[in-house]
């Protein structure tokens, strides 16, 4: 590198001039030989003191810039040694190998840091996502003494063995024979942006969110109280939440007897989710004549770009809430949905009026569509399938082509699937064919679920701009949006019994056949554990209304029936079920069906079914394989824990007290993030 720096500050017109006075005396020896000879001569005597003197000056030029170099690297060493940064330098696996001095200040209590992995001295330090950030990535924050670092990487080195910056060679510890075989060294510099962190949290702590409280089945709350009892309960209701809004600096505002519109910042809600929107419970424990408990539903819009960003998400979130049957709060940022509660099971609504208006819509837009296309969920139950044959029915009513489209039939469907078809034209088409036959002009009805990532074909929904859902699950985010008609109701017992509602409201005298009512009752029946479960008032009158039409309970009971080696594979799970307490008299039961996959769905659920027979046991999940090599879990409960939110953190959903899930993991793997989930869900909140 010196040399090269050397022969450029050489002038081109030395070897010039040198060439110049050779060619002179070569045209002299022409003129005069004794002349030339004597110039020549002169010449080379020159030029032999020329270079001479040129190796004298360039030594003593490198000894100028080894000295330069050598001083210019103790000044930048000793810079860095007392740099009011923290810096240290380590090998690819984060053990020290040099830091300066301002790094030892944070671990006065340690002798020696050398060979010390930074991992453990340095909370949340991870070298691989470092070495891995692009430049558009943000950089890595850390937290040492309650202050904020950004972590940037250096330069990075090869190195045969680490050198010290002053001292030369680093002595060699005896414990580092793996180190020593590491070639690579990175340097780590840390610095100090606690005050800007501290003004990004101000900031974002004192942005405000909006709130939207209502008050649920507020008019029949009021009805079922006494008149007398009527102005204290809801002056209770009305002390409670002002006193809510005031413990958290909040502003609240009446928009309706029900409803109040709340703004806050963010620092109080924090502390609200931390403390799981105590509230709810608060409000429960008013006092009141009614048949149902008092209860709210919270929604909450936060850090949107704009205080209209948060009401429009606010506004989406208290949807949400009602739409799982209120008692809880849902909290929507931009890409994240929480939801807390949840504990009461949700109101039977006693009026029909909702179902005769979705009905009645439901006909017209029937009626102004070319076709129908009936879709559930994937590997469809007996709800699905049999939702699907009630709503086809009603469709051949008006005399418009309908389609069945479903993608598989499983073992716990084959029985009814066969009975249906075998005894009636149903036309049933894959989701390709569907896709085929598909155009703006068809109606699309979705029945059993709302999630499009749950859907047997998804893709029909782009096809058309008319789509209904028919659903009795509780909502959950990533739902279908701009459907042109939803019809969800948490409170029924099955999508079978939505259906029910509507041909009895729009039907005519002879819209279902024998058959199709039992595949509606099959449907009812599934998700009511056999009426033991999610029934009300509305349930039984459907159920009714089924078997006048001259739907067989017997006939249904056979749906249910499985093989002599599937009942020993559920008596052996329920004998090696684990129970794990929740509180004195209540336990919660785990166990798994192994070593069957076909039929898997119906065996856990009659399992956990049958579990909750058990004497001690209030809540019961069931885990089995099926054959695709996914998990199915089924929940069961009876009494106050709800299964539902267990299920909803696997990535399903339900009820209360019956919900299931299907996560792609091994049984072990789901057992132990249930475990984990009860500990965070129901233990510690019961520990409260």
């Amino acid at each position: 590198m010196k040399d090269k720096f050397i022969k450029k500050l050489v002038k081109p017109q030395i070897a010039f001039m040198s060439l110049l006075v050779a060619a002179l005396i070569c045209c002299l020896f022409y003129y005069n030989l004794k002349v030339a000879l004597v110039a020549a001569a002169i010449f080379i005597i020159l030029l032999i003191l020329e270079i001479r003197i040129g190796r004298i000056k360039r030594s003593n030029f490198n000894d100028y810039i080894e000295n330069l170099t050598s001083e210019m690297s103790r000044k930048v060493a000793d810079n860095i040694e007392k740099s009011p940064l923290h810096v240290c330098i380590t090998d690819s696996r984060g053990i020290i190998e040099w830091h300066n001095l301002k790094f030892k200040e944070w671990f006065p209590d340690n002798e020696d840091l050398l060979y010390k992995d930074l991992h453990q001295l340095v909370p949340k330090f991870k070298i691989e996502e470092i070495l891995e950030k692009s430049p558009e990535d943000p950089p890595m924050l850390v937290s040492v003494k309650d202050r904020y670092y950004r972590v940037q990487l250096g330069e990075t080195s090869e190195k045969s063995q680490p050198k010290d910056i002053n001292q030369g060679i680093i002595p060699v510890h005896e414990k580092t024979e793996a180190a020593k075989a590491d070639n690579k060294r990175y340097t780590f510099y840390f610095f100090d942006v606690t005050n800007l962190e501290n003004l990004k949290k101000l900031h974002r702590d004192e942005k405000c969110c909006t709130m939207l409280l209502y008050v649920d089945n507020y008019e029949d709350l009021i009805s079922s109280t006494e008149m007398e009892k009527r102005a204290v309960l809801t002056g209770q209701i009305e002390k409670k939440i002002r006193q809510f809004a005031q413990k958290n600096q909040a502003a609240i505002t009446n928009t309706a007897p029900d409803k109040y519109y709340v703004v806050l910042d963010n620092k109080h809600l924090d502390n609200l989710i931390e403390n799981k929107f105590g509230i709810l419970d608060e409000v429960r424990e008013i006092e009141s004549t009614a048949e149902f408990p008092v209860s709210i539903s919270i929604g909450v819009g936060a850090q949107g770009k704009d205080y209209l960003a948060n009401h429009e998400s606010a506004q989406a979130a208290i949807e949400m809430a009602l739409g799982r049957g209120g008692d809880q709060a849902v909290v929507k940022k931009i890409n994240d949905v929480k939801y807390f509660g949840g504990r009461l099971q949700t109101v039977e609504k006693r009026n029909k009026g909702r179902s005769r208006i979705v009905g009645h819509a439901l006909r017209r837009m029937i009626e102004q569509s070319s076709g129908v296309m009936i879709m559930g969920h994937k590997n469809p139950d007996m709800d699905c399938f049999g939702a699907a044959v009630g709503l086809y029915a009603l469709v051949k009513q008006f005399n418009r082509p309908a389609a069945i489209v479903i993608d598989s039939v499983g073992e716990s469907l084959r029985s009814l699937y066969e009975y249906v078809k075998f005894n009636g034209e149903y036309n049933t088409m894959k989701p390709e064919i569907a896709l085929a036959n598909a155009n703006k002009d068809i109606l699309v009805i979705i029945v059993d679920t709302h999630s499009p990532t749950y859907l047997c074909c998804p893709e029909l929904l782009k096809k058309t701009d008319k789509v209904v859902i028919i659903d009795h699950h509780r909502k959950m985010a990533g739902g279908i949006e701009n459907a042109t008609l939803t019809y969800m109701e948490s409170y029924a017992s099955s999508a079978c019994e939505l259906v029910t509602e509507i041909v009895q409201s729009v039907g005519e005298k002879n819209t279902l056949s024998k058959i199709e009512a039992e595949a509606l009752l099959a449907g009812i029946t599934l998700d009511t554990k056999h009426f033991a479960s999610q029934t009300g008032v509305r349930t039984f009158e459907a159920a009714t209304f089924l078997r006048r039409v001259g739907a067989d309970m017997a006939k249904v009971r056979g749906f249910f029936q499985v093989e002599e080696d599937l009942f020993r594979v559920k008596a052996e799970a329920i004998l090696h079920a684990e129970l794990i307490k929740l509180k004195p008299d209540t336990n919660l039961a785990i166990t798994s069906c192994k070593g069957v996959t076909s039929n898997i769905g119906l065996v856990i659920a009659q399992t956990a079914d049958e579990m909750l027979t058990i004497k001690g046991v209030n809540a019961a999940i069931v885990l089995g394989e099926n054959n695709k090599k996914e998990v199915m879990a089924s929940a069961r409960s009876i009494g106050d824990i709800n299964v539902q939110i267990i299920m909803e953190k696997l990535g399903g959903g339900g009820h209360f007290n019956v919900a299931g899930a299907q996560i792609k993991s091994s049984l072990e793997e789901t057992e132990a993030k249930i475990k984990e989930i009860i500990k965070e869900e129901l233990l510690n909140e019961r520990k409260k």
